[in-house]
């Protein structure tokens, strides 16, 4: 999953500009910005609406203002190919290659072992948690 994240980095590092924290610190912060949400994709795309959007609201102070439309695309296209290639994973795995368990916790706090349905993130027990994906409109 990170070769997309590193990818990003590729593409923009020799373009970052020195921002008063000297350039290395920006870079360090670019790969770590894009890291947190190439895992927050794999592991939240469902609640993470805008993640382009929002990794370049995080990065764009590194960058000159003449560059920042080739830093968003170049942001907007590797997420949206992580997002193809996560689209395309089988639905009983996780990314680790291992079943897949239920989101929620227990009574006692210890993760869910049990497997989700399939195409959900909560097992039987738990798919009250669920939010539905789009609001039914009331019958008038």
């Amino acid at each position: 999953m990170y070769r997309f994240s590193r990818s990003i980095y590729r593409d923009l590092a020799p373009r970052v500009i020195e921002n008063g924290h000297g350039t290395s610190a920006a870079r360090q912060h670019l790969l770590e910005a894009s890291e947190a949400t190439i895992e927050r994709l794999a592991h939240d795309r469902r609640y993470f609406a805008r993640p382009a959007r929002s990794l370049f609201n995080e990065v764009r102070a590194h960058f000159a203002i003449s560059e920042q439309f080739y830093v968003y695309k170049v942001i907007e296209r590797n997420l949206s190919l992580c997002v193809e290639y996560l689209e395309r994973m089988p639905g009983e795995l996780g990314l680790d290659g291992l079943p897949r368990h239920c989101r929620a916790s227990t009574r006692k706090g210890t993760p869910c072992q049990r497997e989700p349905l399939p195409g959900r993130d909560y097992c039987p027990s738990h798919k009250h948690l669920e939010e539905p994906l789009e609001a039914t409109p009331l019958a008038a």
